[in-house]
């Protein structure tokens, strides 16, 4: 007997062991970045800036690969995510919460572990440049006089960032949300050729992708969800300045799969905070007129957690809720 406990106790050591030195082994090879969409998109684009800006770090001393799961509005990606180990993880965004919530997935981002958050571009709302609005106050005001008597352009879908961010404003400034005319487009291009072609009155869509016909006088960007006014273009509002009292970050982050060790966790910590100190990354962010919203693995979980509740409340006045 008192072999057999011998054994079993050299067997329990030897297994420890193996575990430790794995964690120190890790990542041992290559790490891979899902984007969960096709190339040349948002998620794409922040996978292939992820891994161009840890190569240049040169932190992480494996392979880096970006691989394209596209399909299910980031469904199918994420899935993938979670057959994986820590050598995985996938780019996400505020979709991940609002598909959950919107009852069209059953993924949430309880379902992964963050890792961190990483960037956000801002949200506004825009005219044609001959429209006679100064301001997104103005264009609350017509709309809580007429909920109807402007069409609004949108892009994915109802229930997407674009669209949301336009329902919490219209919310502050006392607007019956679903009693507005939205049109839904497939794309930021789409909405921007109806805009200048007079089918719609007002699009909401990223500052970014409102950028080149505002530059050229084209449109009139009328009001911004950031906190502040961006540097690159300073004259144009916030929703707090006139009165709305609300920010809105079009956010995109990083989570790996379910199971994850917590030195496993703490090593991507270690790479994406000094990833995103890189001159490599803040030049892509500068290029992308996106904004710095890093926060490392345990900011991100409760930053999640605010922002389910926060998109929870949106969803019902929205009139979207399942």
């Amino acid at each position: 007997m008192k072999k057999w406990v011998l054994a079993c106790s050299i067997i329990v050591l030897i297994g420890c062991s193996t575990d430790v030195e794995s964690s120190a082994l890790f990542p041992g090879r290559t790490v891979e970045i899902i984007a969960p969409a096709t190339p040349g998109g948002g998620w794409d684009m922040t996978a292939r800036s992820i891994q161009r800006s840890l190569v240049s770090d040169g932190l992480l001393e494996e392979s880096i690969t970006v691989l394209n799961k596209p399909g299910g509005g980031g469904e199918v990606g994420w899935q993938y995510l979670n057959q994986q180990d820590s050598h995985y993880a996938a780019v996400n965004s505020s979709l991940l919460i609002t598909s959950n919530l919107l009852g069209q997935s059953d993924l949430s981002y309880e379902d992964f572990t963050p890792l961190a958050m990483l960037s956000t571009e801002w949200l506004a709302i825009a005219s044609r440049s001959d429209a006679p609005f100064e301001n997104g106050a103005e264009v609350m005001q017509k709309l809580k006089e007429n909920p109807t008597s402007l069409t609004i352009g949108v892009s994915p879908s109802l229930g997407s960032g674009n669209h949301l961010a336009f329902v919490q404003a219209a919310v502050a400034y006392g607007v019956d949300p679903t009693e507005l005319q939205f049109l839904v487009y497939s794309s930021g291009g789409d909405i921007m050729n109806a805009l200048l072609g007079g089918h719609i009155d007002i699009a909401t869509n990223s500052v970014s992708g409102f950028a080149e016909q505002y530059q050229v006088g084209e449109v009139s960007i009328l009001a911004i969800t950031s906190e502040e006014r961006l540097d690159a273009f300073p004259d144009v509002p916030t929703w707090t300045e006139m009165g709305a009292e609300m920010v809105f970050p079009h956010w995109r982050g990083i989570m790996g799969p379910s199971e994850m060790a917590d030195e496993e966790v703490a090593q991507w910590d270690e790479w994406l905070a000094s990833m995103v100190e890189t001159e490599e990354w803040n030049t892509i962010l500068e290029n992308n007129d996106l904004d710095a919203f890093y926060m490392n693995s345990q900011e991100t979980i409760a930053f999640m957690e605010e922002q389910a509740t926060f998109f929870e409340e949106i969803i019902v006045d929205s009139g979207l809720a399942p």
